[in-house]
């Protein structure tokens, strides 16, 4: 018998592993410029987290000869619903495998999206649990807001890159629960871009048509704000460090979030939000935008520049 999960199976976007051929000078960048907390480190990695996030860590970055993703994971509503999410994703005929505890979470399920990007769920996970002067006075926060650098509040969401946009819809919605927000569909059917949420958010993951012939790829992770006011900071604080703006700040019409577009020492691709919808409606209809209504760009703010279509980690030669 087929199973078929249900929408929140997927409780949220746990962490996120990147990759870098610049350890030392990304950490600097994530935990000085960013604004990140180090939550623990081990011989090839350090594990970061912001400071409205309540897992021990949401972004794990990994040593390695090219940038990239390393890992995109998922935590499960409940131990057995990981066990029904896994058994459906096997009996798909989709190959993975188990992943006994590791930092700040318990055992897990690896296996790979259809465009090959490196996929895990889990449930058990270590909550943060704030110390000495990080403890908040606030009981409902994770941790006291001591802002240093952009000092964003949580993880958001993240983009990766594919050739078969819609067999990553389909999977993640069919295998996952997770619900379609947004399309882009052009002419004949086909689809360039697929916006998926497992929260009441406009999305958690999306998938966007990868021009390279290369498979895999990452485009961008991203970290909320609780304003525009604070997008608007972050480029002033980029900008004070001397680092390259790519695009924005500008306003998304697809998921309706301000944005500001910029690279880590790495090469990957980083995001500074705020904004966006959440989505109450139980029989949500996704929307879909055409090659016309797209090709009109951003809801608002300067033309988005060429690379944002055609860059991705690692590089097509790389790749």
């Amino acid at each position: 018998m087929a199973i078929h999960p249900a929408f929140g199976d997927i409780a949220h976007l746990g962490h996120v592993e990147l990759l870098t051929p610049q350890f030392d000078k990304s950490l600097c960048f994530f935990t000085e410029i960013i604004g990140l907390h180090i939550a623990g480190r081990d011989e090839r990695s350090a594990y970061l987290r912001a400071w409205g996030d309540y897992e021990r860590f949401t972004l794990q970055l990994t040593r390695s000869a090219r940038a990239g993703l390393g890992h995109v994971a998922f935590r499960a509503r409940s131990g057995p619903v990981l066990e029904e999410l896994v058994r459906g994703i096997e009996q798909a005929g989709t190959q993975g495998e188990w992943r006994e505890k590791s930092f700040g979470q318990g055992r897990a399920f690896r296996f790979p999206s259809p465009d090959g990007h490196p996929v895990e769920i889990y449930y058990e996970t270590e909550k943060f649990k704030a110390e000495g002067d990080q403890v908040p006075g606030y009981k409902n926060l994770p941790q006291r807001y001591s802002p240093h650098g952009i000092a964003p509040k949580r993880l958001d969401h993240l983009n990766l890159l594919a050739q078969d946009i819609r067999a990553c819809r389909q999977f993640f919605h069919e295998k996952l629960g997770l619900r379609v927000t947004e399309q882009i569909i052009f002419d004949g059917d086909q689809e360039m871009g697929a916006w998926l949420a497992a929260t009441n958010k406009s999305y958690d993951i999306a998938f966007t048509k990868d021009k390279s012939a290369a498979h895999g790829r990452f485009h961008h992770l991203t970290y909320m704000m609780e304003s525009r006011e604070d997008v608007l900071r972050a480029a002033d604080i980029l900008t004070e460090a001397g680092v390259a703006i790519e695009t924005g700040p500008h306003k998304h019409s697809i998921g309706q979030t301000f944005f500001l577009y910029f690279y880590e020492p790495g090469g990957n691709r980083i995001e500074i939000g705020s904004g966006g919808y959440l989505i109450f409606d139980p029989d949500w209809t996704p929307v879909v935008w055409s090659r016309e209504e797209r090709a009109q760009g951003q809801a608002w703010g300067l033309a988005t520049v060429p690379t944002f279509h055609t860059y991705g980690t690692p590089n097509e030669e790389e790749a």
